[in-house]
């Protein structure tokens, strides 16, 4: 696993206190577009259900997801998939 998706991981498990959770790196799907850098972790697919989303929107979950995730979000982090559910 790459620095960054360890942040991405430990910082959704602090926050959303995840059932299941699912952090892929999809950096090698995008070699060549923009964002892209050698290496990876520039592209990310997030699969997620976690009990806090409960009641919540589907663009309220992403909304928290993004606010959770700012500090990679603002580093090399170019693009983040999200499929997110209600536990």
């Amino acid at each position: 696993m790459g620095a960054v998706r360890d942040s991405i991981t430990r910082t959704l498990t602090e926050a959303f206190q995840p059932a299941s959770l699912e952090v892929v790196d999809e950096s090698h799907l995008h070699k060549g577009h923009a964002g892209w850098s050698e290496g990876g972790e520039t592209h990310f697919r997030v699969r997620i259900t976690a009990p806090a989303f409960a009641g919540m929107t589907r663009v309220a979950i992403h909304r928290a997801i993004n606010d959770a995730l700012k500090a990679e979000l603002a580093g090399d982090v170019h693009a983040l998939a999200i499929e997110a559910k209600a536990a």
